[in-house]
């Protein structure tokens, strides 16, 4: 659905969009750089247990649009919409999410028998439609809080004490969270639902979405406290407390449960939600309290990018993923061999006289700006895209 807007993205949180656009942004480079054997440590996943800035992009989207989830549902619900009504919405978007990714995955060969069901946007869409359902039927934020805790509490137990056929007890037969000896990986396998991205599991599996969905409410709880009427400074103050006990007990739970995005563990969803607090809290302040961006100029020519991003993030993403495609499909000649046009654009305009880390991440960032231009466009229109 395309929505126009006649004065812009009214009656948001700016930091909210701030944190989305940067999020996106984020997704791109990290997802795009020229060589992937030239990468900076920390814009690259981490290969099993532990932690890098590139996997705390991820669950500070689904946080974030979590937080939004509430904003949305609240307006609607003020506007008359019934309950009925919005949970009809929420499945719709959903589909078309997941409709979208499975495009975008299919695409430019249509190999629908093995094509990878899995991915980012079939998660954003799963945690949009049970988180969304969640927060519209729950109406008690300690209810909601108690399914959170419900949802990673017993993913650890999944994970922890049920036997995992042809590898047998966790702990006991097989190392906690072994890659391939894991319920998550197991269940992926059994289901046999198209191609695993790591061929025996997939980052994106089915099991996993449960701790995701965690994330999401998370999210939800946020943006529950920014709308109450608690003064602006308690409501930082409490969101950085918030992030640091998330950040403490994720981590004290990581040596029994390891952190790992992978397997998107409840101790990563407890560390990756800290953080993405940890970022918020003082935009809020900044943004949307003492709106620092009304008085100092340099502050909203840094900020601008990110709420063109965030206007359409979805888009953007979506833009990133068919220019990879296309740019991998088209061939041309290069040193008399032919090559795709992605990695001509590589070699020629960037790693010339040798591929280094610096080159790839000149790349990665041509590449962000390069998707910026037809979300900007977008914007300057006024028209946002909602899925």
């Amino acid at each position: 659905m395309v929505e126009r807007v006649a004065n812009g993205l009214a009656g948001r949180v700016t930091a909210v969009d701030v944190v989305r656009g940067l999020t996106v942004a984020l997704m791109l480079l990290v997802n795009d750089p020229g060589d992937w054997h030239q990468v900076y440590s920390q814009l690259d996943h981490s290969q099993w247990n532990g932690c890098t800035l590139t996997d705390l992009v991820f669950p500070t989207f689904l946080f974030v649009m979590g937080c939004s989830m509430i904003f949305s549902t609240q307006a609607r619900l003020a506007k008359g919409d019934t309950r009925g009504q919005l949970a009809k919405h929420i499945a719709q978007r959903s589909g078309s999410l997941l409709l979208l990714g499975w495009l975008l995955t299919a695409l430019p060969h249509f190999h629908v028998l093995h094509m990878r069901l899995y991915g980012v946007l079939p998660r954003i869409a799963l945690c949009a439609f049970f988180g969304g359902l969640i927060c519209l039927q729950i109406r008690r934020v300690r209810t909601l809080a108690l399914i959170t805790v419900g949802l990673l509490v017993g993913y650890w137990a999944l994970m922890r004490f049920v036997p995992v056929p042809g590898y047998g007890m966790p702990v006991r037969d097989v190392p906690l969270l072994d890659p391939d000896g894991n319920l998550a990986a197991w269940l992926d396998r059994f289901l046999h639902v198209g191609r695993l991205y790591e061929h025996t599991r997939d980052p994106e599996g089915l099991l996993s979405t449960l701790p995701a969905i965690a994330t999401t409410l998370l999210g939800a709880l946020t943006g529950y406290w920014l709308r109450a009427t608690t003064p602006a400074r308690r409501k930082t103050m409490g969101m950085l407390g918030a992030a640091v006990a998330l950040l403490a007990v994720g981590w004290f739970w990581g040596h029994w449960f390891p952190i790992n995005k992978k397997l998107w563990t409840s101790s990563y969803v407890l560390l990756s939600a800290g953080w993405a607090l940890l970022l918020l809290a003082p935009l809020y302040w900044l943004l949307d309290v003492v709106r620092v961006q009304e008085r100092v100029i340099a502050v909203r020519a840094v900020i601008w990018p990110w709420l063109v991003f965030g206007s359409n993030a979805i888009a953007a993403y979506a833009i990133g993923v068919l220019i990879v495609k296309l740019s991998i499909l088209v061939h041309v000649a290069h040193d008399h061999t032919p090559t795709t046009l992605w990695t001509w654009t590589y070699e020629v305009g960037f790693a010339r006289w040798g591929s280094t880390v610096h080159t790839s991440l000149a790349f990665a960032v041509a590449f962000v700006c390069l998707c910026f231009v037809p979300v900007w466009m977008l914007w300057r229109k006024k028209i946002f895209l909602k899925l």
